[in-house]
């Protein structure tokens, strides 16, 4: 009776905290809230800004090409990352051993119960978890419903990519590219088997028996010196100086902003000897977010109100912004190479020489840098994303995190859960028109036939070119200098004409001062001043 007297109490007291500070408990909510380690969500197309979302009549999507970020992983050995997440880990269970059989040592309390026999069961590998592989699975089952059906005219119930046109005769390999670690490759293979769908076969094949036959992977190598736009910062050594860390600096300047109330609100469940410090309850929201991505649960999820998540998110936020976008001066420089092979495959010409991240030994022939086919699929990293972006001036987004405000502005631009969540992709579509101006279409349309519309491809002679970002369609008139428009002329159902995309590009290599950004000699006095450097060095500013 007196033990179930106590448990009753301790639950009341927990109750009362919870009630007082309106604990957050819909995961839902709460995954959404973890910068580039949020669970993926399609963003909902007007997302962005761009409220005609339909395919214009007479129009349809000629090719597209997929930027894709790997998804749930393990942490990194960062210290921001990983190591912190360890870090408190290591405090906890070195607390508890010391604290077993002691009884003059209490014992965490209330929702920190669990803490007592808690055993961190997480690694800094950065491996993708069978969480990630679904995640990976179902996009490239998505991008065949979405793109693939249309491009390659799919037969009645058709479920994914054949190999064979309907004569019989063999579709050459479409090529795809990864890189070398291991993440990344066990991303590629699992879109693969979504989009290719060797197990889910009218036939079923146990074996998966020549599933790859459709498709010849290009493995650009990761990890050294050597150029690589899926990881550019491999060849971009200033990214490797106190300059790429400038938004990791800002993450611990923000924390006692922020996390003040949940650090005492965590201190009054832990036993005598115990103290909470802002790292380890950073380390805290941290962890709930890698549990989750690894086995689906963490007790560690429901101790935080909406505005603490709102503060996390905003710490991962400011982290990208100032080491990847316009708010680090080799921003542009890391996201330029892939811009540069973009435009390539738009253009129809290889890449012979680089200036950049670009492998020109790779790009400069059809057999690892093919032209003209109907989808190209790259796998990477959110920064590289972040980059891109940033390299192509899309100002949008040139929108900094706050390095004070608390809460942060929930309606903020830059909002990674939105850009880079682990599953991220950012998709460019090809689409011809048969006419030069084709009239907007507010909603959404499924497109069950490529025809289904007026679309003929004999007459669609007028090219555009949109892009989406999680299924939003980006807002390409926010691209610096009005070549695809502005917020007051223009289209308005974010397509721009080819030739006027491909030319609002011409100055972004010239912007990245890609040389000096990556291998000039220069050093910023104050890491975390906040200052926006639109994404570029340049020799006058240092």
């Amino acid at each position: 009776m007196l033990s179930s007297s106590i448990g009753i109490a301790l639950l009341l007291s927990a109750i009362s905290v919870s009630a007082q500070v309106n604990l957050l408990t819909d995961i839902n909510q709460i995954s959404r809230s973890w910068g580039q380690v949020s669970v993926y969500a399609d963003n909902e197309e007007d997302y962005f800004g761009v409220e005609y979302v339909g395919l214009p009549d007479g129009c349809q999507i000629e090719s597209a090409s997929t930027l894709q970020r790997h998804a749930q992983r393990f942490p990194t050995s960062y210290i921001d990352d990983g190591v912190n997440d360890q870090q408190f880990a290591d405090k906890l269970s070195n607390f508890t051993k010391a604290a077993s059989g002691n009884s003059s040592v209490g014992l965490f309390t209330g929702p920190l119960s669990f803490l007592n026999g808690y055993q961190y069961i997480m690694q800094d590998t950065g491996l993708l978890t069978g969480i990630g592989a679904i995640t990976e699975f179902q996009s490239g089952v998505s991008f065949w419903n979405r793109y693939g059906r249309t491009l390659f005219n799919a037969s009645l119930a058709q479920l994914a990519y054949n190999s064979t046109i309907d004569n019989g005769t063999a579709r050459p390999p479409v090529v795809i590219r990864t890189t070398s670690q291991s993440r990344i490759q066990n991303t590629q293979i699992s879109w693969s088997l979504g989009f290719f769908g060797p197990s889910f076969r009218t036939i079923a094949s146990p074996t998966l028996a020549n599933w790859t036959a459709p498709f010849e992977r290009v493995v650009i190598p990761e990890g050294g010196t050597e150029n690589n736009t899926l990881a550019s910062y491999d060849s971009c050594f200033n990214d490797y100086s106190a300059l790429g860390y400038m938004g990791d600096d800002d993450i611990f300047t923000y924390l006692p902003k922020y996390l003040g109330a949940a650090t005492k609100r965590m201190q009054k469940y832990a036993p005598s000897g115990f103290s909470f410090n802002y790292n380890d309850t950073y380390a805290m929201q941290s962890i709930c977010a890698y549990e989750y991505n690894y086995i689906g649960m963490s007790d560690f999820c429901f101790l935080f109100t909406a505005d603490e998540w709102a503060g996390f998110e905003n710490t991962l936020d400011m982290e990208y912004y100032y080491d990847y976008s316009y708010g680090n001066p080799t921003g542009r420089a890391q996201g330029i190479g892939y811009l540069q092979e973009l435009i390539a495959r738009l253009e129809h010409v290889y890449i012979t020489s680089s200036n950049s991240s670009v492998n020109s030994t790779i790009d400069n022939n059809a057999a690892t840098f093919p032209l003209g086919q109907p989808f190209y699929a790259d796998f990477s990293h959110d920064d590289i994303i972040i980059s891109v972006l940033t390299a192509m001036s899309m100002d949008y987004f040139k929108d900094p995190p706050s390095l004070s405000q608390y809460p942060p502005n929930p309606n903020r631009h830059f909002n990674l859960a939105n850009l880079t969540p682990f599953g991220a992709r950012l998709i460019t579509e090809t689409i011809g028109c048969s006419v030069p101006d084709p009239a907007p279409v507010k909603d959404f349309r499924t497109q069950y036939t490529p025809t289904q519309y007026g679309y003929d491809a004999d007459n669609a002679t007028y090219k555009f070119i949109r892009m989406r970002l999680n299924n939003g369609v980006l807002p390409l008139n926010t691209i610096r200098g009005g070549g695809c428009g502005t917020a007051n002329d223009g289209r308005v159902d974010g397509m721009c004409e080819l030739s006027a995309f491909i030319a609002s590009q011409a100055t972004a290599y010239e912007l990245s001062n890609y040389d000096f950004a990556c291998f000039g000699n220069y050093t910023i006095a104050n890491l975390t001043s906040g200052q926006d450097y639109d994404g570029a060095a340049t020799m006058a500013s240092y």
